[in-house]
């Protein structure tokens, strides 16, 4: 299945908000909530994409050829990309009733682990979802990182026990949601956690906890403090506050200040193997992808997937051979060009 076969058969069923753009830069769906947009302007999605874009890369072919190995070892598992699929929620809201978020992480979960990879699974107000992801993770030997939302203490404890029965290999908390208008007058309350908050949810879970919304130093060394083995950065794809600035700016000083005690992944406007190039030079572990993630599953679903992983990867090793990188630790920051 060609990629482009993907992109038209998603557009017949992906919904109003989302247009399966040939390149997803979030410009035509800009400040639709709910949808894949942007919250206000719509200039953050836009960012996080252009960004990657100002990053260049350097060039060099005198070097021995030998074969490329784009593998990464994480979390005691060897996978065959360092690119996983991130967590979506109310899928069949903002893209389509062809799916729920049921079906939706059931594809997903099984299709990424098939592909050498990980699938993130979202979460959402019906139980259902976090029972349904775990169960889909379960049947795959514990392979997908659940994510639970933000939400207030006792709501978390229950949802970690579909989480610890799962075996899944982490699981991960987009503390960003709590800019999510669902979770703003929840009650009981939902949403922003203290340092002390966060490490006695971490304490409560015995794998490794992954804080996915960290955009400033000041917070990944938070996330440190509260114990957690990784972090994503990240701004929610732009949909939790306006005119934040990108991923991709913020990447670097966070990787100079924490990046030998956690694990760092990166999210937002990342789509193509050279952009996750370019996130693993900066010094990223790792990256997720998420919104080409469901444009791939609504046009194709498991072949789908099949073929959207295939692309991103050979794009990796295309990027990592022409600049001399034969593994992902060969790849340094002297192989980019950073504008800024």
């Amino acid at each position: 299945m060609l990629y482009s076969e993907i992109l038209e058969k998603a557009r017949t069923c992906i919904g109003d908000c989302c247009k399966a753009c040939h390149e997803c830069n979030g410009r035509t769906c800009k400040n639709k909530i709910p949808g894949p947009g942007a919250k206000g302007i719509g200039d953050v999605a836009m960012r996080n994409y252009d960004k990657w874009k100002e990053i260049r890369i350097n060039m060099d072919t005198l070097v021995e050829n030998k074969p490329v190995d784009t593998s990464v070892q994480l979390f005691n598992q060897k996978f065959k990309y360092p690119i996983f699929a991130g967590p979506v929620g109310a899928v069949n809201l903002h893209y389509g009733d062809k799916y729920d978020d049921m079906s939706y992480n059931d594809i997903l979960v099984s299709s990424c682990a098939k592909n050498g990879i990980l699938a993130f699974t979202g979460d959402g107000t019906n139980p259902e979802v976090m029972k349904a992801a775990t169960e889909a993770i379960k049947k795959e030997n514990g392979l997908g990182i659940p994510t639970i939302k933000p939400w207030n203490y006792e709501t978390i404890l229950e949802k970690m026990k579909y989480v610890k029965a799962s075996n899944a290999v982490a699981i991960a908390m987009d503390i960003d949601a709590a800019g999510l208008p669902f979770l703003k007058n929840m009650t009981p309350p939902a949403g922003s956690k203290s340092v002390k908050e966060l490490k006695e949810i971490i304490e409560a879970c015995d794998k490794p906890f992954i804080v996915k919304g960290i955009m400033t130093v000041q917070g990944a060394l938070k996330a440190k403090q509260a114990g957690a083995s990784a972090i994503v950065v990240s701004n929610h794809g732009g949909r939790v506050l306006d005119q934040c600035l990108s991923t991709a700016e913020v990447l670097k000083d966070i990787v100079d200040v924490v990046g030998t005690d956690m694990k760092i992944f990166v999210d937002g406007g990342i789509r193509s193997g050279v952009d996750v190039f370019k996130a693993l030079a900066i010094g990223a572990d790792g990256v997720l992808i998420a919104r080409t993630f469901v444009t791939a599953l609504y046009g194709g679903e498991e072949e789908g997937i099949q073929t959207y992983v295939d692309k991103i990867g050979s794009e990796l090793m295309e990027t990592m051979t022409m600049c001399g990188a034969h593994s992902l630790d060969e790849i340094t920051r002297d192989m980019i060009s950073i504008p800024w």
